[in-house]
């Protein structure tokens, strides 16, 4: 018989212990040592256990615990300890065999009762402690969005990035303490936002576009004119059929080599939820633009690399996608399909007869698709209008297996 659990995360709500199942109540109760931050030390102050504050840095808090195996461990949380929270943290250090998690109404379910909307019907987010950034990349028209906070200020921030977009009219609420004696609730504009809020809080934005109102799908292919570029990028249709083989998926990373302005980076990080990416690039002037490109479009945690293929990618995390844009030669697609992960995906883009011809030398080696894209656009030609042909690009992908 496995032994029982020695570490309990529990949630717990403004309504403290009076809030808790009486399992969850129990385990408190009987808590050798109890560990969390100092509201939720305040929410339980009537047990009698050591007590641990958060570490510092908070990356300490995993050896903490596992210094306390063999005692009677609570960690308290707020809410739903696996929903956005230390939780999840915890479960990827220590074997779910040695954790019980005690889960309470989350700040999601108890706002999205307070709003009246469905949470099958809207996206949930997290800027505690993260980027405020990354949220824009949900701004769409009629979408719901419910995001934790944190600081007072992070509201105004959010209203500014939606007026900024066309999204001005937006509806939104600022929920505080919901569940306790204090709860308060704020609602206003986008554009005429002004409240003062308390300093944790979850927000309730309602989408609303106004005619002329910035419109970015999180699937890929947004206008070139949203990037800035020194002209050096994967355009709008060939960067659509490019992350269609690349194959964005939850959590996954992407090597951008040669990213330029980052666009493909940025995308692929949109696509998907929690999908992170690594952009080599040896300039730093274009580093610096895929850096203001990448917060402007909501992928503020582009990850971006000083340096040459393939020298800078010995060390990195192996990846679940690579993008070859520039600087493509027979040793930096070694280096990359050697370093991708089982049932990974390579596409690279070329342009020049040289580099093409590598990639006809590829194909013929390791298989996979080649194709080439050629886009036409219509432009004036004097009064009239006529079709201007773009460089063609050869596209060679392939999957891992």
């Amino acid at each position: 018989m496995p032994d029982a659990p020695w570490l309990h995360i529990v949630g717990i709500g403004e309504d403290g212990l009076g809030g808790l199942s009486p399992a969850a109540r129990t385990v408190v109760e009987t808590a050798e040592v109890i560990v969390g931050g100092d509201r939720h030390h305040s929410l339980s102050e009537s047990i009698a256990a050591e007590r641990l504050a958060w570490p510092h840095p908070f990356d300490a808090l995993i050896s903490t615990l596992r210094s306390l195996k063999g005692r009677r461990v609570v960690v308290l949380a707020t809410g739903d300890p696996l929903w956005f929270s230390v939780g999840a943290r915890i479960g990827r250090a220590i074997p779910p065999r040695e954790i019980a998690y005690h889960p309470q109404l989350s700040a999601f379910q108890l706002a999205a009762a307070r709003m009246g909307w469905s949470m099958a019907d809207l996206e949930t987010l997290t800027v505690h402690g993260r980027p405020v950034e990354q949220m824009i990349a949900f701004i769409q028209p009629d979408a719901r969005l419910l995001i934790l906070t944190t600081g007072a200020e992070t509201p105004r921030r959010i209203a500014r990035f939606l007026a900024e977009r066309g999204f001005g009219a937006s509806r939104m609420t600022v929920l505080a303490n919901m569940g306790g004696p204090d709860e308060a609730r704020f609602d206003g504009i986008a554009e005429s936002w002004n409240h003062e809020v308390p300093a944790f809080n979850t927000l309730a934005v309602d989408c609303v576009a106004a005619p002329d109102a910035a419109l970015l799908p999180r699937v890929p292919g947004l206008d070139d004119a949203l990037f800035r570029s020194d002209g050096t990028m994967t355009k709008r249709e060939v960067r659509a059929a490019t992350l269609a083989k690349l194959m964005p998926m939850r959590g996954a990373l992407l090597w951008d080599i040669g990213t330029g302005s980052g666009s493909v980076a940025i995308e692929w990080m949109r696509a998907a939820r929690s999908a992170r990416a690594i952009g080599i690039e040896p300039r730093a002037d274009r580093r610096a633009m895929a850096a203001e490109n990448a917060l402007a479009l909501g992928a503020p945690r582009l990850d971006l690399r000083e340096g040459e293929a393939p020298a800078v990618l010995d060390g990195l995390e192996p990846p679940d996608a690579v993008f070859i844009g520039g600087g493509l030669g027979e040793p930096v697609f070694d280096a990359a399909w050697t370093a991708l992960r089982p049932l990974g995906r390579l596409v690279a883009n070329a342009v020049t007869l040289e580099s093409e011809s590598l990639l006809f030398a590829l194909h013929a080696k390791h298989g996979g698709d080649l194709v080439r894209l050629s886009v036409d656009r219509a432009e004036p030609v004097g009064r009239f209008r006529g079709w201007r042909a773009s460089m063609p690009v050869t596209q060679y992908s392939l999957v891992k297996r």
